[in-house]
């Protein structure tokens, strides 16, 4: 006869992991569980604390559990994370980085620094380690959308400190110079640079994602990136109108020869000035995930300009909702795209 124990097990084998389309069990995303009275007391392992589906985890628990097994009727469950780790970094001597994630546009003033800030924010404020490299070497905005124009990181030993700020640990060339000195490169001293970015600065044990902060077109930093580093997906950063997303498109397809995927695409700028629509398009036709719209609000703008993001300053309004829903939706497209090259969460299961 089987345990009470094994019966929860077998009816939460029956819960599915809607973007996997797999059960949590197999998954391997229970662990812990306990019997305490009429009680089930169990952990759910996620895999990015930025999951937007607790609250559809818990109800389709509860629907599997009360009423099926004979004692329990209550759950109690608790919430971890393990944000999946990209196999392939591991051999390339970045230390603790589990994910890069590069921000892309097909064109200049579309706010992908802006989009970039954001996200990486919105990820540390639900509980996530993050990045952010400014790999805008010759053009860099990162230092102003979060206030540290004057900054200057640290050296230990042989290593650069990147300034942490809003939670986010970041990195630019804007802090190394002055506003005023032109930062003239040729393409190989673009590609060190990105490289010493990585390679060069402590970025701790283990850093759930790096968020890279490209420039825009598809020129010799994406070529870079994906060339000396696995880089786990790209989220391509559009305005609504027909001119944006034709080099948004470019952009698109500079990473499909690359071999690197596509998380999404964000339409930022939304409203009756640039219109609406076209990014939603192009995931579309391209077949992609549309991660979201960031309507066009003065806010951003104005967080953007003072180093006060929106997602700090405003997490209530429709900009602010927007960036957060984004970054959940980019962490757990980042989160599908790893389990795929893998088979579960590397966790052994107790109970």
């Amino acid at each position: 006869m089987s345990t009470t124990n094994e019966l929860v097990m077998q009816q939460l084998s029956t819960v599915i992991e809607p973007e996997l389309d797999r059960d949590i069990v197999s998954l391997r995303m229970v662990r812990d569980l306990e019997i305490k009275g009429d009680t089930a007391v169990f952990t759910i392992v996620l895999t990015t604390p930025a999951c937007p589906l607790k609250n559809v985890f818990e109800t389709r628990c509860n629907e599997a559990i009360i009423g099926k097994v004979p004692g329990i009727t209550k759950l109690d469950i608790k919430w971890d994370s393990l944000v999946p780790t990209d196999r392939r970094l591991g051999r390339q001597n970045i230390g603790g980085i589990r994910s890069i994630v590069a921000v892309s546009s097909g064109k200049g003033g579309v706010g992908k620094s802006t989009v970039s800030t954001n996200i990486a924010v919105a990820l540390a404020e639900a509980g996530a380690t993050v990045g952010l490299i400014d790999a805008d070497i010759t053009n860099p905005n990162i230092p102003q959308m979060v206030g540290l124009t004057t900054g200057r990181p640290r050296v230990i030993g042989t290593k650069m400190v990147p300034i942490e700020v809003y939670g986010v640990k970041v990195m630019s060339t804007g802090f190394l110079t002055s506003p005023d000195k032109p930062m003239i490169m040729r393409g190989p001293m673009l590609h060190s640079a990105i490289s010493q970015f990585f390679r060069d600065v402590e970025w701790g044990e283990s850093l759930d994602y790096m968020i890279v902060d490209l420039p825009p077109g598809t020129g010799d930093a994406p070529l870079s990136l994906a060339q000396q580093f696995s880089v786990t997906g790209a989220v391509i950063v559009t305005q609504p109108q027909e001119v944006a997303v034709g080099d948004a498109l470019r952009s698109m397809a500079m990473f499909d020869q690359l071999n690197v995927p596509i998380l999404g695409v964000i339409e930022n700028m939304a409203g009756e000035f640039f219109g609406e629509g076209g990014g939603e398009r192009l995931a579309a036709e391209r077949e992609t995930t549309f991660l979201g719209r960031v309507p066009l609000q003065a806010t951003v703008r104005q967080g953007g300009d003072f180093g006060r993001p929106v997602v700090v300053t405003e997490p209530d309004s429709p900009a602010g909702q927007a960036f957060s829903q984004i970054a959940q939706q980019i962490a757990a497209r980042v989160s599908v795209t790893l389990m795929q090259q893998a088979d579960a969460i590397p966790m052994n299961i107790i109970g």
